[in-house]
């Protein structure tokens, strides 16, 4: 890894022994034989390499890799036959919609603490709006991001934040908003952002899926969303990104006073560090050299 960083190298995931990809394992029928026997689907350990094994969920997952994701996430209950049950329904029926949770575990634990009634929604969305200007064509677009929320203590604020694409702007503001309670989010920050497009003859209106890696400078997890919007798709990955943070830290709100919650400001540069610049499926004005693309959502995101 090492030599990849040094050469700017993108590292091949498949490559053999220390690819991320080398030791993963998907089916149903090879997770559950590694968990009696590692050695009937690895013929090395892959710790002495430096590497780790990947149980993968998808389609072909069966028992036993909900049951090995359950240990891995540390969920110290065992669960049922009807929610294992439960659970690989949902995760079929997830995959066959277009959702792959390959790099998005944290989304796939958030499924699954859900359907455990362990998890709890740390703000409820109320609404949000995008906005792409671009005033001059010698000019870069810039976009803005107006989120209203109910936070944890039951008070609706609205918040916005200019960043370098709707996604940028959408998760300076939705941080903007949740700081005041959740202080421990202003060290995270976008690390990775992935759209594929899954319906390749539906043109500019196919559905996209967005792969969200995000990190707080000490560890890493990915989640996803899909839509027919990228701006939405982008959202619920956020959404799920900083609920997922928010578990793990399992801390308590700080209710912020009168005075702080009333100095909610606009931001001019968004500050995020994500390079995310994402074009907005919505309705386009011009007007001479001026152009706006709007964004609005106004129900609760759609989560898997």
């Amino acid at each position: 890894m090492l030599v990849y960083e040094l050469a700017n190298i993108t590292p091949n995931r498949r490559q053999a022994y220390v690819g991320q990809s080398a030791f993963a394992h998907k089916a149903g029928l090879h997770v559950s034989g590694i968990q009696r026997n590692v050695h009937t689907y690895e013929h090395v350990d892959p710790a002495l390499l430096g590497n780790d094994r990947r149980v993968l969920l998808s389609e072909l997952s069966g028992r036993a890799n909900i049951l090995y994701k359950t240990r891995e996430f540390g969920i110290e209950s065992e669960l049922t036959k009807d929610q294992i049950a439960l659970l690989l329904e949902e995760l079929k029926r997830l995959e066959a919609a277009g959702y792959t949770f390959d790099g998005a575990d944290a989304s796939f634990e958030l499924l699954m603490l859900r359907t455990l009634g362990r998890v709890k929604d740390h703000f409820n969305f109320v609404s949000f709006r995008v906005f792409d200007d671009k005033w001059h064509e010698e000019q870069a677009p810039f976009s803005e991001a107006v989120i209203v929320i109910e936070g944890p203590d039951g008070k609706r604020t609205r918040n916005s934040a200019i960043g370098n694409g709707p996604v940028n702007a959408l998760d300076s503001a939705l941080r903007q908003a949740l700081v005041p309670y959740y202080p421990g989010l202003a060290t995270m920050q976008l690390a990775d952002y992935k759209v594929r497009v899954l319906d390749n003859g539906a043109g500019t209106g196919a559905r996209v899926r967005v792969l969200i890696e995000s990190t707080d400078g000490h560890k890493r997890w990915g989640t996803v969303g899909l839509s027919s919007n990228v701006v939405e798709a982008s959202w619920q990955a956020l959404v799920d990104s900083v609920e997922f943070k928010l578990h793990k830290d399992n801390v308590k709100p700080r209710i912020p006073t009168a005075a702080s919650a009333n100095g909610a400001r606009r931001l001019v540069n968004g500050t995020a560090n994500g390079t995310v610049n994402a074009a907005a499926n919505g309705k386009v004005s011009a007007t001479g050299k001026t152009r706006r693309v709007v964004t609005s959502a106004g129900s609760a995101a759609a989560k898997p």
